[in-house]
């Protein structure tokens, strides 16, 4: 995937703010997602992070600029979206797998590795409006993550059901990166994102000020963070 001089722009209209221009989420960023890598992207709230993804997902299209990817994008952002209450949990992995893009036949074959992954067991033939929060979660993930992709987007959903689950959800994403799986993540957890990624990008205010070295980018938005604070946190004498 290739991402050349991109940028996003979100209009105001004069009756909406008549004072405020025009808020460009992204601004020039180009950059390379190789196969077979886990690139990471960081950045404070609303450095454009999500923005980005979403366009590299196809979900969003850029206001300039050009994307060039291959193969199948698989975005995984808000879990379970399109999901139906009155559907079974079975009923829903056909839906969403659907609604990603992935053909009947390779729902069916992977139909069981998806349930095994959920550890939903019986529940599988239960209405989604009898799971918790925490089991819809796990269905949208294991969904996704047993589909076929050619790259995966990642957006900030590791959080997902207990403890234990989440530490499966994590080892899925290392065996991603043994299987040399293409990859681009973004996580509040720096120390996840230091052990998963070869490449981190590391965005403010739209733009990208670094990309390379994981340990050199963390570095980097650790003081970025930090002299945030500094200014914030400080009460002029």
């Amino acid at each position: 995937m290739q991402l050349c001089s991109v940028g996003k722009k979100y209009p105001f209209t004069k009756q909406q703010f008549s004072t405020l221009k025009d808020f460009w989420a992204l601004r020039n960023v180009s950059l390379h997602v190789y196969q077979g890598e886990i690139l990471g992207i960081i950045g404070r709230n609303g450095a454009g992070k999500t923005t980005l993804l979403n366009i590299m997902a196809k979900v969003l299209f850029p206001t300039e600029g050009e994307v060039f990817s291959n193969g199948r994008v698989l975005g995984l952002f808000n879990l379970g979206v399109g999901f139906q209450d009155e559907l079974t949990g079975r009923g829903n992995i056909f839906l969403n797998g659907s609604l990603l893009g992935a053909t009947k036949k390779e729902i069916e074959d992977k139909f069981n590795s998806i349930v095994e992954f959920s550890e939903l067991g019986d529940f599988i033939n239960m209405p989604l409006g009898t799971y918790s929060q925490g089991m819809r979660l796990r269905l949208g993930f294991s969904i996704v993550v047993n589909l076929e992709f050619d790259v995966l987007v990642i957006d900030e959903v590791l959080a997902v059901g207990d403890v234990l689950f989440q530490n499966k959800c994590f080892e899925r994403l290392m065996d991603f990166k043994r299987e040399g799986k293409t990859l681009v993540i973004t996580n509040q957890s720096l120390d996840l994102m230091e052990r998963l990624c070869d490449r981190i990008i590391l965005l403010d205010h739209g733009k990208a000020l670094f990309h390379g070295d994981v340990v050199e980018a963390i570095n980097r938005y650790r003081l970025l963070l930090n002299t945030e604070k500094f200014f914030v946190g400080r009460a002029p004498s």
